[in-house]
């Protein structure tokens, strides 16, 4: 399909103009005008660019891009030798943050939520952007634990009372551990984001709200996977999803 008719689903299927970003969403850098094949992965490293180069992508598609908010705008060491490689090769980046965490069906955020089977009731914090909802079927802190290392293929970090009935859930993928507070007002039982602070063990034990950190790029890999799949399907490209390990 054409560069710019993938750019312009993208954008609209992702509705970027609604979001108040830290980066550019779209295409950030610009490289052969037909895609046949699509390579996906959570962040746009350079080790993730060598394995789509290696794979003959035409484009990739990520969730971590370049150009953010604050940083050096200098094409310099590290950034300068993933943008080379990427122009070198003629690749298309495109790059999705909070829309991608958003969407309603092909998000970050509604495909955990559909990973570990719990329900979706409503949205909040800035932008809409977390979840809360509920389990399927009740179950311990112990058992939610068993079934996010099960799913994430790792080992969550967890301040709560592994007895605890969990009735009620909120989650945000990433790093989105300044909800926890808005998420007790909920009335929630568990808290699971992708990274955890300091201050947010004492929120936890003196709320009773259990707080589960269950790494950002573990939580982050399947919004992506989900989108590059529906392109895939819907303009008969291939695809294929790259995951470069980050334990964090």
């Amino acid at each position: 399909m054409q560069q710019n008719a993938l750019e312009n689903y993208l954008n609209q299927l992702l509705d970027i103009p609604r979001f108040h970003d830290y980066c550019p969403n779209g295409l950030q850098v610009e490289g052969r005008t037909h895609i046949h094949n699509l390579i996906s992965g959570v962040t746009a490293s350079l080790d993730f660019l060598n394995n789509a180069v290696a794979m003959d992508a035409d484009a990739v598609l990520v969730h971590h891009g370049y150009f953010w908010r604050g940083e050096d705008p200098a094409l310099r060491g590290m950034k300068y030798r993933r943008i080379a490689l990427l122009i070198k090769h003629e690749i298309n980046l495109f790059a999705y943050h909070l829309p991608l965490d958003a969407h309603i069906e092909l998000g970050n955020n509604a495909q955990l939520g559909k990973k570990l089977n719990f329900m979706t009731k409503g949205y909040f914090g800035e932008q809409n952007l977390a979840v809360y909802g509920q389990p399927i079927h009740e179950l311990t802190l112990q058992q939610l634990e068993a079934q996010i290392s099960s799913t994430l293929v790792r080992k969550p970090v967890i301040i709560g009372d592994p007895a605890k009935s969990i009735r009620r859930v909120a989650w945000c993928t990433g790093a989105a551990q300044s909800y926890f507070e808005e998420a007790i007002r909920l009335g929630v039982d568990a808290f699971i984001t992708g990274e955890i602070s300091e201050q947010n063990v004492h929120a936890a034990r003196e709320s009773g709200v259990a707080f589960i950190s269950a790494g950002h790029h573990a939580t982050e890999r399947y919004g992506v996977q989900a989108l590059g799949e529906h392109i895939a399907q819907q303009f008969n490209i291939d695809h294929q999803f790259v995951d470069s390990d980050n334990p964090v």
